[in-house]
């Protein structure tokens, strides 16, 4: 088997093969095991969490990750951002004809090599195949349990208040660059790659430290600019952004000036932005850098009232003050 084919998708002995010689064995999962199309959970010391994700970025690889990457770190990602502990995962394929079977089992081992390491159970699963033209290669979607642990607090922005300072744990706009350079035929990943990661890890270590966490965010889509303005509006503040304190790696950079690109609008897929009071700044911002994902964190901004209006502002390194624009249509499309 080279290629899929829509036969790998009618339910016979063709689709079986497809399961036990590639999609189960990618993912880690006992192929002989009864399959069955839900899963019975133990129950939950806490409550639970649920969501579900899609993903449909192009190219289905590219340098640090792939597809299946951000199958996985998306979904556990938005349940770390309600302070949840990902359990269990549930994996949806909708895969093109024509596809290379070793492209699939390759972006397939990511994600089950990811959901291995951090202790993540795929429970329950779906393949379906579609005519050539119709997939474009493969669409992954995904459902995450989590649980928040008994007496935690979820993070919400309802408990965004005046003076908290804004945490971020890394480089902006890396993957959003990853995809331009992808798509552009470059591959110098030691410049540029994808921040794919799970993010649960940095929120354990904040809870750990004793921080009152008040709300989180990973500014995937829109970036940085779309997730605060988001955040400014629910809220009812203006959240005050430092553009000396925000990290950005110079290729990044240099990708956007080339480009007309802004790196506030690329999207992330292994950042956090954490509001925390300002007595709790100083704590946070050590928790997240005792974290190999937090090496590079740093104190971006700060909460400010947001009388007359909500808004997200940038002191410059000059020294002027701008608004942030929220991001209009789509700069990168299929990015995640």
């Amino acid at each position: 088997m080279r290629t899929i084919a829509l036969s790998h998708g009618a339910g016979g002995s063709e689709h079986a093969e497809l399961l036990r010689r590639v999609v189960l064995p990618a993912l880690g999962i006992d192929d002989g095991a009864p399959l069955l199309d839900a899963a019975v959970l133990s129950e939950l010391d806490g409550r639970p969490v649920l969501t579900t994700d899609g993903f449909v970025v192009q190219p289905l690889r590219f340098a640090g990750g792939s597809i299946g990457t951000l199958a996985f770190c998306g979904t556990v990602n938005d349940l770390a951002m309600l302070g949840a502990r990902p359990l269990a995962l549930t994996v949806g394929l909708v895969i093109e004809a024509g596809l290379d079977v070793a492209l699939l089992r390759a972006v397939l081992c990511d994600l089950g090599a990811l959901a291995r390491q951090h202790g993540v159970r795929i429970v329950a699963g779906d393949t379906k195949v579609v005519e050539r033209g119709k997939g474009d290669g493969v669409f992954v979607t995904t459902a995450g349990l989590g649980v928040l642990p008994p007496g935690r607090v979820a993070p919400h922005p309802s408990r965004i208040a005046v003076g908290d300072v804004v945490l971020v744990n890394g480089a902006l706009g890396d993957h959003g660059a990853a995809i331009v350079h992808a798509r552009a035929g470059r591959s110098d990943a030691a410049e540029v790659s994808s921040d794919a990661a799970p993010l649960h890890g940095l929120v354990e270590a904040l809870y750990a430290a004793g921080v009152d966490v008040h709300c989180l965010r990973d500014p995937t889509r829109g970036g940085v600019a779309e997730a605060l303005h988001g955040l400014a509006h629910d809220a009812g503040v203006t959240i005050a952004l430092d553009e000396a304190a925000l990290p950005v790696r110079p290729a990044v950079a240099a990708t956007c000036e080339l480009l007309g690109l802004d790196p506030l609008q690329l999207a992330n897929e292994g950042k956090l932005l954490a509001f925390v009071p300002a007595d709790d700044a100083a704590v946070a911002l050590a928790a997240l850098r005792s974290q190999p994902q937090g090496a590079d964190a740093a104190i971006a901004g700060v909460v400010a009232d947001g009388s007359p209006l909500p808004l997200v502002t940038l002191r410059t390194r000059l020294g002027g003050r701008r608004v942030v624009a929220r991001p209009v249509g789509e700069q990168l499309p299929r990015i995640c």
